[in-house]
Order: structure tokens, then sequence, then C-alpha cells
């Protein structure tokens, strides 16, 4: 009997370090220019590269529904290849993705694998020292889209100073950025840092996780200026001038490559008492508000646990715009960052309420000057012309830290 599990075992371990590049490719089958098709392969993929590293030796994971290779989860997939996992980190979201934007994420024990998992959200953001007692290797792998107030960047900042503190090898399993085929928006400025924006970097910065990993150690931005004993896992194939089609979605308010596309420019909306859409099916694909005039959509936000418990004008009739085929058929190819909508809201509701009180837009938009260019009326080419000098700046940065052939190679 044991003979015959041990031979069951060395067939899956052979299937699935051969067959790998078969996995899922209606996601990740790219489209070049030059005609022909290329296959994207994730770091997660490339067990054979990063497996060694985690012989005999005591494993802690960050990582949430994204972290897939194949069909199996990677915390699964390595303690069927016999990697000791001793504990999951969780970020936003929950590690099996239940938690909606900004709810609470529980720690505890995962219900498949007994395994203890720490929260990283809420006000347990950064692993402690006790959190990390036990572990040889850290390993996190989370699937990113690009913006900069997406806090999975946030997340793997506080993990790399943690693992920095604590002597912990960190390694990052890379993954494409669906948004890494362009750069924009203005930078952020040091008086609104926050854990939706922790960092110099404009809205859409256009690096994979592992880059962005790079430039965190590089540029010293974590505390004291230490650095994470870092490996990064490459994908191959990928280029940043590729459309990557998620296999899995990212967290529950972006369920299609529509709100991914559109997410960098409809989430400034946040800060304002305009509607994106959560609490309804399209989240991150409208826009509205009950008062608003015009417009060729209407949507009832409703409360749906686990993706918009409290959503902005729950149950309450909204007039807006229906933005889902621009989002699958423009957005990805237009690469850029979209403030029109913003603007028309703004003047057709004509509210001195427009943007609220909290300051969230503000820190969204990584400055004051946003809110104030709005106010004043300016247009978007007049507001884009004011982030050029930083962006030029922050692009000739960004080089330094790129793994992928850049967009902007010929």
């Amino acid at each position: 009997m044991a003979a015959k599990r041990t031979v069951v075992f060395c067939i899956f371990c052979l299937l699935l370090f051969s067959g790998l590049c078969l996995y899922g490719r209606s996601g990740t089958e790219q489209k070049r220019g030059m005609g022909f098709d290329t296959t994207i392969v994730t770091g997660a993929e490339r067990l054979p590269v990063y497996l060694p590293h985690l012989k005999n030796k005591s494993v802690g994971v960050v990582s949430n529904p994204t972290g897939m290779v194949a069909n199996v989860h990677l915390v699964d997939t390595l303690r069927a290849l016999g990697v000791k996992v001793s504990k999951v980190f969780s970020p936003e979201h929950g590690f099996r993705g239940n938690a909606g934007a900004g709810e609470k994420v529980a720690g505890g024990k995962d219900p498949k694998t007994g395994l203890p998992i720490i929260s990283l959200y809420g006000k347990h953001r950064k692993p402690t020292a006790k959190d990390l007692e036990g572990i040889d290797i850290m390993v996190f792998d989370i699937q990113d889209v690009g913006a900069r107030f997406y806090t999975y960047i946030s997340t793997m900042h506080l993990v790399m100073e943690a693992c920095a503190e604590n002597q912990k090898p960190l390694f990052i399993l890379d993954r494409p950025n669906p948004n890494g085929f362009y750069v924009d928006g203005p930078v952020c400025e040091a008086d609104q840092r926050s854990f939706v924006g922790m960092h110099p970097v404009p809205v859409v910065h256009g690096m994979t996780v592992g880059e962005y990993a790079q430039m965190i150690n590089g540029e010293k931005w974590l505390a004291g200026g230490i650095r994470c004993p870092l490996t990064v896992v490459k994908c191959e194939n990928y280029q940043h001038s590729d459309r990557y089609r998620l296999p899995v979605k990212p967290s529950p308010n972006l369920p299609n490559m529509a709100a991914v596309y559109l997410y960098p420019s409809l989430c400034l909306f946040e800060g304002t008492i305009v509607s994106v859409g959560r609490g309804t099916p399209a989240p991150f694909q409208c826009y509205g508000h009950p008062d608003l005039k015009k417009g060729d959509f209407n949507f009832v936000p409703v409360s749906t646990p686990g993706a918009a418990k409290n959503p902005k004008h729950q149950d309450r009739h909204c007039n807006g715009i229906n933005l889902q085929a621009f989002g699958m058929h423009i957005a990805k190819s237009e690469g850029r960052l979209i403030l029109d909508w913003l603007l028309l809201m703004h003047q057709e509701l004509n509210r001195s309420d427009f943007f609220l009180e909290n300051g969230f837009f503000d820190r969204l938009a990584g400055t004051k000057a946003l809110a104030q260019q709005i106010k004043a009326g300016k247009t978007e080419a007049e507001i884009k012309a004011t982030w050029q000098p930083e962006l030029a700046l922050f692009k000739a940065m960004r080089k330094q830290y790129l793994l992928y052939p850049d967009f902007e190679e010929k």
C-alpha cells in the first residue's frame, strides 16, 4: 500500500512539473504584434526553480485565492510535494478571498488544511517577530493589478520589512501585471502616504510585484533603509506590452478584466460621493449617483457580504454610465488614466460635498493638487501636463528595476 502511494505521488509530481506550461492558457495566452502566440509562465508555476530552496525548511506563505499553480493553490501544491508549510499570512480580503474591501480579516485556521492563518489586514498589518518564529523562509505569491492604491503591494512592503528585521529570506513568485503596459497619474507626495499609497510612485506604476519589490529594496524605502534578503522568481515569456488575462479574479470587486482595466481610473471615485457599482453585478464597471440627471444606466447598490457589506448609496436608485464594453474593448488598448469621467461628474453634480471630508480622495490621488485642479475647472490635458516632470523622473528610476522588456522598447 505504501509503495502504491509512493508511485501515485511520483506520477503526480511528474505531471505537475512537466505539464504546468499546458495549464490555463485561456487566461495566459497572449498574441503579440509579430503575429505569433507566446505562453506566459508565472513564477509560481516554475517549481523546479524555487522548490529546492524550500526543501527541509519551515515555510511561511503570504497568499490569497490568486496564488494558484495549475488548478491547485500554492499552499496545497507545496504540501503535496512534501514542503513543510507552517503558517499562512493573509492580506486584505483574506486567504480564501471572502472578505470585502476594508472588512476585518480574521486570523485562525484554514478549514481546508488546518494551517494557522495570520491576518495582515486591519490593525495587524505587519508580521511580528513572534509571527515569524519557527519559519525559515517566507514565500509571497499574490496577483496584483498595478495600481498604487491596491493594497497588496503595501502588504508586500511590510512583509519585506519584517523579513529584513528578522533575517528571514523572502521568495517572491512573480506574476504579470495586467495594467503593466503604461505608467500614469500623479506621484504620491510624502504628506499623503498611507496604506493605499506608501511610496513615491504614480497611480499606475507599470511594474510587476517582483520588480516593485526590487525597487523597494533598491531605493531603501524600508524602515531605516534596511534591505530584505530577496529572491524574485521571474515569469517566463512575459513583457510589459502584453495584455495578461487573469485566470482568477484578484479580489471580490474586480470580477473580470473590464473591471481590472477600469480600476485605476474609477477608484478615484471612492474618495467622492459617486458610486462605482459596489454592491451590484458590475463593480468598477460603472459609476453613478442618485442625483445625476443624465445617464444611460440605472443600478441599485445592495449589501453584498464578502464584496460590499455597506455599499455607497445602498438601496437607492442611481443614474449613471455603464462602462463594461469600454473596459473590455477600449481601456485595455488606450494605456492611460482617464480623468474625464471624474471631471464630468464633478461638473454635473455641482455639489460642495463632492469630495469626502475624510480626505480619502487626496490619499488615493497621492496629492491635494488634483482635487484643487478639478475644483478650478482644469481640463484633463491641463491636469496631466502638471504630472509630466515627476513621471519622467519615476520612469527613469523604474527602468533600473525592470525584469522584463518594457512597453516603450521597440
